[in-house]
């Protein structure tokens, strides 16, 4: 009976923000200029990568992100896995991942013949912890020159990939330090955190690289999608060339020089983005004001938390997030199905990495704490027509 009252509480909390009927978890919003920009790429002919308007997306999110340098791909998981192969990520290294995470970038370290390491989080920002990781380090590896070596396998460990979870900062800080003190490459997962700041800069411009999605669930969206902020000039000549087939420019030879990648963004993808883009800061003061209210009716609810990000960080608020109390984790898929029954898209968090089939075998440290945050999570309802 108790465990009834909890469910029918929570359910009734969500539909007191979004209401009744068929509600969507992430639906993209579609009021400015996508109509006319795919229309004007269309009139130009120039549907595929070539064309001004990838070159105008790029732009913009270089000027947006002060990035360096920026490559639009056609995925997310294109972008990581360029950014491994410029990282010099090679077969046999260890690639450290936190378990609780999309599943990309641990595809994209196999992709490289790597290893997938994975290392546990932390409650405050749902991303790695660098402390518990820290020590973890400390205890199983040593360096030798330039690099880090797994004390046990033998194993180069080249790369941290911190993933910004549902859009909200790492301790970037403590996760810099770290990369120094172990001689680790920084590729920062921004894959959900496109708007999304650490002490007043745009998350994935504090590593080597950082990779964005465009995914047509995310904040703006290009239907699919992915860009590389990249910080130094080698690394983006190279990736560059990777995502074009390894072609060496020329006005007509068709030269390739090496394996290369079918990775760049169409032209009608960038068309889409750079309309999206005319309205990211207006999606996202919406997404504050779907936070307040999710706030607002959990308020005096004692079963389950809305993760809140505070202080020096401005988190994009990409899926508003419900953390249940500790106690009521044995609902939490009970509150789902009773959910998606009432067609109300509610999403448990990922599966943790080290559970599913083709990873179990890779090594990871203790996981207790991603463990015991899978069990609580459910993803609410983001839209911002809600």
């Amino acid at each position: 009976m108790k465990n009834n009252f909890i469910i029918k509480k929570i359910l009734k909390n969500i539909t007191d923000v979004v209401g009744n009927g068929k509600i969507s978890l992430h639906e993209p919003v579609f009021w400015g200029n996508e109509k006319k920009y795919l229309s004007n790429c269309i009139d130009s002919t120039f549907v595929s990568s070539a064309g001004k308007f990838v070159d105008s997306f790029e732009e913009k999110i270089k000027k947006y992100t002060k990035s360096n340098y920026v490559l639009a791909t056609n995925s997310g998981t294109s972008a990581m896995h360029i950014s491994f192969i410029v990282s010099d990520i090679r077969k046999n290294d260890e690639v450290l991942i936190p378990a609780l995470n999309f599943v990309a970038s641990s595809n994209a370290t196999i992709y490289c013949g790597a290893i997938p390491h994975f290392i546990d989080v932390e409650k405050k920002t749902l991303g790695v912890d660098a402390e518990k990781l820290y020590n973890y380090l400390k205890k199983i590896s040593k360096k030798k020159g330039n690099h880090c070596y797994n004390i046990k396998t033998k194993r180069r460990i080249k790369a941290l990939i911190p993933t910004h979870t549902f859009g909200h900062s790492v301790n970037l800080d403590k996760i810099i330090k770290i990369t120094k003190l172990f001689n680790l490459d920084l590729i920062e997962d921004a894959a959900e955190s496109f708007g999304s700041f650490y002490k007043k800069r745009h998350l994935g411009t504090f590593g080597r690289m950082g990779i964005l999605s465009f995914n047509g669930n995310k904040t703006i969206t290009t239907g699919s999608g992915g860009a590389i902020l990249i910080k130094n000039k080698s690394d983006f000549i190279k990736a560059k060339k990777l995502i074009n087939v390894s072609k060496i420019s020329h006005k007509w030879k068709l030269i390739y020089d090496g394996i290369g990648y079918n990775y760049k963004m169409s032209s009608l993808q960038a068309a889409l983005g750079c309309a999206q883009l005319e309205n990211l800061e207006k999606i996202i003061s919406k997404k504050y004001k779907l936070l307040k209210k999710y706030k607002n009716s959990f308020k005096e609810n004692f079963y389950g938390k809305i993760f809140e990000q505070n202080d020096f960080r401005r988190s994009n608020y990409w899926l508003q997030t419900l953390i249940l109390n500790e106690n009521c984790s044995k609902i939490r898929d009970a509150i789902l199905e009773r959910g998606n029954l009432k067609k109300i898209q509610l999403r448990p968090v990922w599966r943790l990495m080290h559970k599913l089939k083709h990873l179990k075998k890779f090594p990871r440290m203790n996981l207790a704490v991603a463990e015991k945050l899978e069990r609580r999570i459910i993803n609410l309802p983001s839209s911002i027509y809600n």
